[in-house]
């Protein structure tokens, strides 16, 4: 087991006296430490981030605990393990990572959490230029400052800080959020592509249910500080769930409704993107 939640409760103070928002209510959730890419949904204020922030221990619990790792984390912050042992086995994709940027050149803040972390320079060097090759940073651009690049060139550049050190399972707070269609597409195939190669677990934060049911392989939704429903996104949108926890309905399966609704196809819920759609639709005339 990776991460394992148990009976997790979470509260934010207020500015009242004693009076507390309830972010987290009493989850018990297990994802596995490879294999996984799952994607946490709901609407705005449902839990998601709290959820996902105790997944590398950036929030401690208000009661129950977090084994991340066979590391238990509580909300006894003097009972607790060495939390960067626990980050570098976690890493953590923030919203706009590049705004985490501060080297004085690429190369160098791409070296920056390998070197944290305990490698040699020479490692480090090793770790950030393969990390760079697989995102296609180009060499020519190791010795620039981070800050003369394009807003997906510094997105990149803060994604390989995090990949260089090699975690284990990796968090994406909505990774796309803030990018044009194409290099969001991008990025999101980048991780997809180094999910299957590698099987690390993935854990995506998104709103756009495009994405997720293109990518993720199980869907954990949240509603009230509670989990709702956990398991395989053809089941959550085949059913009501994703209406009654104000979800929308993925393009391609409103183009598949319409098809088999208007036009009398008979297509499953087991295509995931539109151009697989249109092939499909292809073979039935040929």
């Amino acid at each position: 087991m990776g991460i394992s939640f148990k009976e997790v409760s979470h509260l934010y103070p207020t500015n009242k006296r004693k009076v507390y928002t309830v972010a987290l209510d009493k989850i018990n959730l297990n994802i596995n430490a490879t294999g996984e890419f799952v994607a946490l949904v709901g609407k705005t204020g449902s839990g998601k981030s709290t959820l996902m922030e105790h997944m590398n221990a950036l929030l401690l619990p208000s009661s129950g605990a977090v084994e991340i790792f066979d590391h238990v984390i509580t909300s006894k912050r003097n009972k607790n393990p060495k939390l960067k042992t626990i980050r570098k086995r976690v890493g953590f994709v923030f919203q706009f990572p590049e705004y985490q940027l501060f080297e004085e050149t690429v190369l160098k803040d791409i070296m920056f959490a390998c070197k944290n972390f305990g490698y040699s320079s020479e490692d480090a060097l090793n770790q950030a230029k393969t990390t760079a090759k697989i995102l296609k940073i180009d060499e020519k651009l190791f010795q620039r400052s981070p800050f003369t690049l394009s807003g997906g060139q510094m997105r990149k550049v803060a994604i390989a800080g995090i990949l260089a050190y090699n975690p284990d399972i990796i968090l994406l707070d909505e990774p796309t959020r803030g990018l044009d269609p194409k290099s969001a597409d991008e990025i999101m195939e980048l991780f997809y592509e180094l999910h299957l190669q590698t099987n690390k677990t993935f854990i995506l934060i998104s709103h756009d249910m495009n994405l997720v049911y293109q990518y993720a392989n199980r869907v954990v939704v949240l509603n009230q500080s509670k989990i709702v429903f956990d398991g395989d996104k053809k089941k959550l949108f085949s059913t009501s769930i994703y209406e009654e926890n104000h979800l929308t309905k993925p393009d391609v399966l409103q183009l598949i409704d319409y098809l088999n609704d208007q036009l009398g196809y008979q297509l499953e819920y087991d295509i995931y993107t539109e151009a697989q759609l249109l092939k499909k639709v292809v073979m039935l005339h040929e």
